[in-house]
């Protein structure tokens, strides 16, 4: 019997030892744990803003022009008039005429499709021609389309359809967006340390980040611009080119 119960109260030391030890082990995990919770949710998201004033590098000019009647051969004969007026005029205003290209020909019979019943056209013909300028002298042709009133002298009316006129591109995005990414994250880090520093923090490692989108805008219109400023940007000679970045950092104690 005394054996028996020696043995017995030896095997329950080890078992309470190794349970207690289990729980130390346990509560420092769990702690552990805790803690890089804690940590985990102390960030901050801050936003970098870059803008960069740039000039078009391409100008895309459509001068439409349409002539109506019901003489077809007239018709024609006047459209060809216009358009060698069109070329005098832009040739005067010193445009190559490797930067010209002439549209199709388009003729619209107003009385193909007619029913009976209904009020017909003024002149059963119109005639249509497009003139496209498209240059990278930008400066060249937004001093030619203050111009056209020589055109409209002329008797000829060029259309003023929205969407279809002067329109001013910038085709060198690529060439500046690794700077201004760049810079755009700078200005990130900047506003994160200065939160830091109001809040008794460090700023960490990178949590997250965010490019953001480009924009392209009318200069002259800058951060206050909405959709319709995207709207207008292609009127714009200037533009201003906006990234905006937004950032996670972690913050340390």
């Amino acid at each position: 019997m005394t054996s028996s119960n020696a043995n017995g109260h030896g095997s329950v030391v080890p078992l309470g030892v190794l349970l207690a030890l289990g729980l130390i082990i346990g509560g420092w995990v769990l702690g552990s744990q805790i803690k890089a919770t804690r940590l985990a949710d102390r960030y901050v998201t801050v936003k970098g803003l870059v803008e960069r004033t740039v000039k078009s590098d391409l100008a895309i000019w459509p001068l439409t022009y349409k002539e109506a009647g019901d003489d077809l051969a007239l018709l024609y004969a006047k459209t060809e008039s216009d358009k060698k007026t069109i070329l005098q005029f832009l040739a005067e205003q010193g445009i190559q005429s490797s930067e010209i290209e002439l549209g199709v020909v388009r003729v619209v019979d107003t009385q193909a499709n007619e029913y009976g019943g209904g009020n017909r056209a003024p002149h059963r013909y119109i005639v249509q021609q497009q003139v496209m300028v498209r240059t990278s002298r930008v400066e060249q042709v937004a001093a030619a389309a203050q111009k056209t009133m020589q055109l409209l002298q002329k008797g000829i009316v060029l259309n003023s359809d929205p969407g279809q006129g002067l329109a001013y591109k910038f085709t060198g995005l690529n060439a500046i967006k690794p700077d201004m990414i760049t810079e755009a994250t700078r200005n990130a880090r900047a506003a994160a340390d200065r939160f830091a520093a109001d809040s008794g923090s460090k700023v960490g490692s990178i949590r997250q980040a965010n490019q953001g989108t480009f924009s392209i805008l009318p200069a002259d219109q800058g951060g206050g611009a909405g959709e319709e400023g995207y709207a207008n940007a292609d009127a714009s000679l200037m533009k201003t080119v906006r990234v905006v970045t937004t950032v996670e950092y972690y913050l340390d104690k």
